[in-house]
Order: structure tokens, then C-alpha cells, then sequence
């Protein structure tokens, strides 16, 4: 009787989650921010003396700018607990091909792939240190002509991004200063750009991350 009524009495003691403990997060239903054939909602990013922004072949293309070109989105977007994914390519040019700016609720931050010259990544910026100074940089050596599979992970807790199947980030960002560069600051709240460099971009997509059930 005695080991019966303490295992009842424990099992009522333990709480259904540890205190602090996040929850799993699941992936909900991917929704498409690019149709392929034109760009609603999506306007082209004003930075001054951008360059062409077209849809052709199922693809957006960012044309070389002096120096930038992007695209910014305008209806709703997440403040946190979303990813996308999307594919991008260096066309021409030797610097960054499709920077991200986006949200971490109520700052914001970039994805820089390919800047400084043609190799960093990282995140701009951290603590005020740009991609290029800061424990994000990684440096990887990106083949013009050639697709990259971008996946970009906010989450309370984490900013994690794959390129292909490499993790590059994985920054756990409590307490942390984010921040952007001023030059991107018209892609906000979210938006893709390209530095003096002609990027294509397909596939852009976006899932919203919830909390799964507790387990039985």
C-alpha cells in the first residue's frame, strides 16, 4: 500500500513542464510569398539609384544597383516564432546576392550571404559589430550561377539559418543588442536585398511556428 500512495502523491507533485522550459515549436503549413509570376505584396525596395527588379522564369531578379536593390514586404509578417526558406543566386557581382532583413520582435536584424567582397555571412549586427566582426561570421565561398537553399529560423529563444544544409547561425539572442545597418533600413519590417550584385530569388516561403501539445 505504502510504494502505491507515494507514487500517487509524486505523480501529483510533478509539474506537467519544467518552469522555463520552451515547448517544442512545430512548423505550420507553409504559406508561398512569391507566386512566380509577379510580386503582390511586395513593393521594390527605394533605395536610391537601385537597380531593375523583374519577374522572368519564375524567378525574381534584382538587378545591380548603386548600391543596392531589393524588395520589401508589406502586408503582415511575424514578429517571431516564423521561418522561411527560400533559393537565391549571385548572377553577376561580387558582393552580397540576398541579404534579409527581419524581425526579433521588436528589433530587427540582417542575414548577410555573400558580403564583404564576395564570402561573409553572418548577422548585422550584434552588440553594434557588423556580419563581419562578430561570433556569426563564417565565411563560404559562393559559385555564380548556382542555386542556394536559405532557411532562416526566429524563434524566442534562437536565430538559426542554414545555407543548404549548413548551419551558419545559431545565436541564442536573450539580452543581446540587435541592430541593422543603416543602408537597410527601408527593407524593413522584411525584405531582401542585393549590394551592387545581381541576385534571382525562387520559392520564398514562410511557415509560422507554434507550440505543440503537451505530450499525454
Amino acid at each position: 500500500m505504502w510504494p502505491l500512495l507515494f507514487l500517487s502523491v509524486l505523480s501529483l507533485c510533478l509539474p506537467l513542464r519544467v518552469v522555463g522550459q520552451q515547448a517544442p515549436l512545430q512548423a505550420q503549413q507553409a504559406r508561398s510569398l512569391f507566386d512566380a509570376r509577379s510580386l503582390p505584396g511586395w513593393v521594390v525596395t527605394e533605395f536610391s539609384d537601385h537597380g531593375t527588379v523583374t519577374v522572368r522564369d519564375g524567378m525574381v531578379i534584382l538587378g545591380t544597383g548603386n548600391a543596392m536593390t531589393g524588395i520589401t514586404w508589406r502586408e503582415d509578417f511575424p514578429k517571431i516564432n516564423y521561418e522561411v526558406t527560400l533559393e537565391a543566386m549571385r548572377m553577376e557581382g561580387r558582393d552580397f546576392f540576398s541579404t534579409i532583413t527581419f524581425p526579433v520582435n521588436d528589433s530587427f536584424c540582417s542575414l548577410v550571404v555573400g558580403g564583404w567582397g564576395g564570402t561573409v555571412v553572418g548577422l548585422s549586427s550584434i552588440e553594434g559589430a557588423d556580419a563581419s566582426e562578430n561570433e556569426t561570421t563564417r565565411s563560404i565561398r559562393f559559385e555564380e550561377k548556382r542555386w542556394y537553399r536559405i532557411r532562416l529560423r526566429v524563434t524566442d529563444e534562437k536565430i538559426q539559418a542554414w545555407i543548404d544544409e549548413r548551419q551558419v547561425v545559431d545565436l541564442t539572442h536573450a539580452n543581446r543588442l540587435l541592430s541593422i545597418r543603416v543602408e537597410v533600413s527601408q527593407n524593413l519590417p522584411f525584405g531582401i536585398a542585393t549590394w551592387r550584385t545581381t541576385g534571382a530569388l525562387r520559392n520564398l516561403q514562410i511557415r509560422e511556428l507554434t507550440e505543440s501539445a503537451p505530450g499525454l
